[in-house]
C-alpha cells in the first residue's frame, strides 16, 4: 500500500463519529386525514418499483413484476390506470430457472428493471425474465410490446441487484452485471447511432470491484456521463474490505481505440466521493444521488448524495452535495497507475494531459496503454461539510427541488426517504437544515423502492412492492393561522392576508407573508393579531368528567391551559393528559368560565382553542312543583344542551370529594387515546341524543306515582323482624347450653 494511501486511511479511522439529531416539526402517520396521500395498487400486480415520468408530466410509467403499467397522474387527487401489458416468462422458462437453484415465486418472474424513453414514440424495457434477461420496445401510448432477444448486459439476472440505465439520443447506457452469478460488472453503450460500434469496458483489467450501482447523470456541455456507485477500494490494503463511494466518467461518443482498446472505453476514469465532517469517520457507502440542474443564469449543477457508514452500528446517515465543477476538476487532474505485477497503485509522474479526455479514438497504442492502466484519480471529489447528519435515521433515497419565495430568494428543499418508511421534507438554510415535516408513506420494510419527483405536478411518487404513492410536496392548508404558517418556515407556503389562509407560494404571490429564515411571527402576522375563532360553547352537568381537547400544532410546541376562574389551574382539580387535553370534574367551582389552550414555540404564544363552560340543567334539579313555572307545553328539546367535546358519565356517590375523584382520574387519564380529541366532534350528536333520551326517561318516571317510601318502610320492618328472630334463637341456644353444663356437673358429684 502506498504511503499516501496509508496516511489517508489513518486519518479516516482516527476520527470519532459525531452525529446531529434533526427532528421534524410535524409528523403524519400513514393514512393521516390532515396530510392525505394518493395511493394506487392492483391486486394482481406487485413490485411496482421502476418509475418513469413522461415529458409532459401527465403519465407515470411503472415497471412491475410481469407487467408494465401506464398511469394517469394528470389529476393531483387521483391516480388511475390507463394501460397494462403483461410480460411474463413461459412455464418452461420458469422451470428452467428453478432447475438452476432459484425460487420459482421469488426469483423467476420477470421483474422489470429498466424503463427508459428510446425515442419520441417508444420506451425501452428490460426485465430479469426468470434469470435470463430479456428486453423489448413498447409503444408509449398503446403499450404494445415487441420483445427483442437477450437483454444480457443491459439489466441484471438477479432482480434484486441494483443497476443503472439512461438513454441519450436513442442510445442506451447501462451499468449492471452481465452474468448469472452477478459478479461481472459492466458499463456499456448499446444501440449506438451514427455507424458507431457499441462500447463496453476493458476486461483485461479489473476496473470495478464488487460495485453497487446507484444512478447516472449526463453532462451535456462536455458530452460526458457520470455513473455513481459504491465499490471495494483496492488502493487500500485493509483487513476488512473498505467500501468507497465513486463516480465514473465516460464520453458519450467514445468509439474505442484502433488497435488497443478496440470497442472499449478510452475515456473511462473513476474518482472517490468524499463525504466527511471534521473529526468524523467518513460516510463511505453511497445510497442514492439526485441531480439538481442549475437555475437559469446559475453557475453549477449540484449532486445531492445520501451516504451511510460501514462502521456505524446504528441508523446513521448523511447528505452531502457535490458540484459539477469539482467533479470535472477531479478528472482533469492527476492520476494513479496500477502495477500489474504487485497490484499496487502509485502516483503517476509526468504530464499526461490526455487522461480523462474525450476523442482518443486516434490515440497511439502507448497512450492507450497508459489509459488502460491509469484510470483512478489521485484526488477525490470533496463535498462541503455534510448538509445534514442524522444519528437516528437511515436515509435511502433523495430528491431535491428549488423554489422561489415572496422576497425573491431561492431555497433548496430536500425529500429524504428513510428505511422505516418516512419521507422527511428538509429546507436548507444558511444556519443549518430544518426538517419541516415527516410523512409516513409505507409501513413494512421494502427491499426495493424508488422515488421520482414531478416539479410540474408538485408531487413525489414513491414506488414499492405494495403500489405507487403520490405525496404532495406541500399541503399548506394544515396551518390554520398566520402564526403557524410563518412558524413552519416552509418556503412553499405563505399566509395570504386577503384570503386569511395559508396557501402555496409560486414566487409572485401578492399580499402573502413569509419568513423562511427567521420565522418572525410578531412582525409578519401583526395585522392578524387578535383574529381568532370564538370560544366553543360547552354545557356540562355537575359531577361529570369533562375532557377539553387541544391538539399540539407542532412537535416543538408546549401546551398550557389557562382559565378565567384561576390564575393557575390547581393540580388537584385539573389534569393535563399526554395528548394535551384538560380533564377535570365539573363542580360548582370549575363549571362556569372560559378555558384557553395556549401553544408556545420559539417565543411565540398563540391560543389554539378556547371553551366557554356553563352549567346545564340537571334532571335531578327538577321537582314536581316546577311544572307550573315551566309551562305545560314546554318540552325537554327546548333546553340548550351545548356541544361538549368529550364527557364521561359519573359513577359512584354524588357526594364524593374532588380530591377522591382526582386520585381515580389520574389512573384513568393515562389510558386516554390521543385520537379521542380528533374524534370528539363525531360524538357530539350522539351525546346530545343520549342526554335527550335521559330527560325523556326521567319525565316518564316522574309522571308515575312513587312507592319508594312504602317499600322502604316494609324493608325496615322485615329487617327488624329478622333481627328479633335471630336474637331469640341465640338466647335459646345459650340457655340450653347452660342447662346441659349444670347437669354434667351434678352427674360428676354423684359419681364421686
Amino acid at each position: 500500500m502506498a504511503p499516501s494511501s496509508s496516511l489517508f486511511l489513518l486519518v479516516l479511522l482516527c476520527g470519532h463519529s459525531v452525529s446531529v439529531s434533526v427532528s421534524p416539526r410535524l409528523s403524519f402517520l400513514l393514512n393521516s386525514t390532515q396530510r392525505p396521500l394518493v395511493h394506487f395498487s392492483l391486486h394482481d400486480v406487485t413490485n411496482t418499483t421502476t418509475l418513469l415520468l413522461s415529458n409532459d408530466g401527465s403519465t407515470l410509467y411503472v415497471g412491475a413484476r410481469d407487467a408494465v403499467l401506464s398511469l394517469d397522474i394528470s389529476q393531483s387527487d387521483v391516480i388511475s390506470l390507463r394501460r397494462k401489458v403483461q410480460w411474463r416468462p413461459s412455464e418452461a422458462e420458469i422451470k428452467e430457472c428453478s432447475k438452476k437453484g432459484k425460487n420459482e415465486v421469488l426469483d423467476c418472474p420477470n421483474f422489470i428493471r429498466v424503463l427508459q424513453p428510446i425515442n419520441a414514440t417508444h420506451l425501452y424495457a428490460c426485465g430479469s425474465h426468470a434469470y435470463s434477461p430479456r428486453d423489448a420496445f413498447i409503444d408509449s401510448v398503446s403499450l404494445s410490446l415487441v420483445e427483442l432477444s437477450s437483454g444480457k448486459g443491459r439489466c441484471p439476472f438477479n432482480p434484486f441487484q441494483r443497476n443503472i440505465a439512461i438513454t441519450i439520443d436513442s442510445e442506451l447506457f447501462s451499468a449492471t452485471t452481465g452474468d448469472f452469478r452477478g459478479v461481472e460488472p459492466q458499463i456499456s453503450r448499446h444501440f449506438s447511432t451514427g455507424g458507431r460500434s457499441d462500447v463496453c469496458q476493458d476486461s483485461s483489467v479489473s476496473l470495478l470491484e464488487e460495485p453497487t450501482f446507484i444512478t447516472a447523470a449526463a453532462d451535456s456541455s462536455q458530452n460526458k456521463l457520470y455513473f455513481f456507485f459504491t465499490e471495494v477500494g483496492t488502493e487500500f490494503s485493509f483487513v476488512e474490505k473498505l467500501q468507497i463511494a465513486r463516480v465514473v466518467q465516460v464520453c458519450k461518443d467514445d468509439v474505442g481505440g484502433q488497435r488497443t482498446l478496440q470497442k472499449k472505453w478510452t475515456s473511462f476514469a473513476k474518482a472517490p466521493l468524499l463525504c466527511q465532517s471534521h473529526k468524523q469517520l467518513p460516510f463511505n457507502i453511497l445510497q442514492d444521488v439526485f441531480t439538481l440542474p442549475p437555475l437559469e443564469g446559475a453557475a453549477d449543477t449540484l449532486f445531492y448524495g445520501v451516504f451511510t457508514s460501514q462502521w456505524s452500528s446504528r441508523p446513521e446517515s448523511a447528505v452531502c452535495v457535490f458540484k459539477l465543477q469539482d467533479v470535472r476538476a477531479a478528472f482533469a487532474g492527476s492520476y494513479k497507475k496500477l502495477d500489474m505485477q504487485s497490484h499496487q497503485w502509485s502516483p503517476l509522474l509526468g504530464k499526461h494531459s490526455y487522461l480523462g479526455k474525450c476523442g482518443l479514438g486516434g490515440a497511439s497504442d502507448t497512450e492507450l496503454e497508459m489509459v488502460r492502466m491509469s484510470f483512478l484519480t489521485r484526488g477525490g471529489v470533496k463535498a462541503l461539510a455534510p448538509l445534514l447528519v442524522s444519528s437516528e435515521q437511515s436515509f435511502s433515497r433523495v430528491a431535491a427541488m428549488r423554489t422561489t419565495v415572496v422576497d425573491g430568494k431561492h431555497y433548496s428543499v430536500l425529500f429524504l426517504l428513510t428505511e422505516s418508511g418516512f419521507l422527511h421534507k428538509v429546507v436548507l438554510l444558511d444556519q443549518g437544515p430544518r426538517v419541516v415535516e415527516e410523512i409516513q408513506v409505507f409501513s413494512e420494510p421494502q427491499l426495493v423502492k424508488n422515488m421520482v419527483l414531478s416539479s410540474s405536478k408538485g408531487a413525489l411518487y414513491v414506488g414499492t412492492s405494495e403500489g405507487v404513492t403520490s405525496v404532495p410536496v406541500a399541503t399548506c392548508s394544515i396551518y390554520r393561522s398566520c402564526g403557524q404558517c410563518v412558524l413552519a418556515g416552509d418556503p412553499l407556503c405563505g399566509w395570504s392576508l386577503r384570503g386569511g389562509a395559508c396557501v402555496r407560494v409560486d414566487g409572485s404571490s401578492d399580499s402573502v407573508v413569509q419568513d423562511v429564515e427567521n420565522r418572525d411571527v410578531e412582525n409578519k402576522c401583526a395585522a392578524q393579531r387578535g383574529i381568532g375563532a370564538p370560544p366553543t360553547e360547552v354545557s356540562v352537568l355537575e359531577n361529570e368528567v369533562v375532557e377539553l381537547c387541544c391538539a399540539k400544532p407542532s412537535n416543538f410546541a408546549r401546551l398550557t391551559w389557562t382559565s378565567s376562574l384561576f390564575k393557575l389551574l390547581p393540580q388537584r382539580l385539573f389534569i393535563q393528559s399526554a395528548n394535551g387535553s384538560l380533564v377535570f370534574l365539573a363542580t360548582a367551582a370549575t363549571t362556569a368560565g372560559v378555558y384557553r389552550c395556549e401553544a408556545e414555540e420559539d417565543g411565540h404564544k398563540e391560543v389554539v382553542v378556547s371553551y366557554s363552560m356553563r352549567a346545564a340543567a340537571s334532571p335531578r334539579s327538577l321537582r314536581p312543583d316546577d311544572e307550573s313555572n315551566r309551562g305545560g307545553d314546554e318540552t325537554f328539546e327546548d333546553i340548550a344542551t351545548g356541544k361538549p367535546p368529550m364527557r364521561t358519565p359519573p359513577s359512584g356517590d354524588e357526594e364524593d370529594s374532588a380530591d377522591e375523584f382526582t386520585a381515580d382520574l389520574a389512573d384513568a387519564t393515562a389510558a386516554i387515546d390521543g385520537d379521542r380529541c380528533r374524534k370528539a366532534n363525531d360524538l357530539k350528536e350522539s351525546l346530545r341524543k343520549d342526554s335527550q333520551s335521559q330527560r325523556e326517561t326521567f319525565e316518564d318516571t316522574r309522571k308515575d306515582k312513587s312507592y319508594y317510601s312504602e317499600l322502604l318502610a316494609v324493608s325496615l320492618l322485615f329487617f327488624f323482624c329478622v333481627c328479633v328472630l335471630l336474637l331469640c334463637g341465640a338466647l335459646y341456644l345459650w340457655c340450653h347450653r347452660k342447662v346441659e353444663v349444670k347437669v354434667d356437673r351434678l352427674d360428676a358429684v354423684d359419681t364421686s
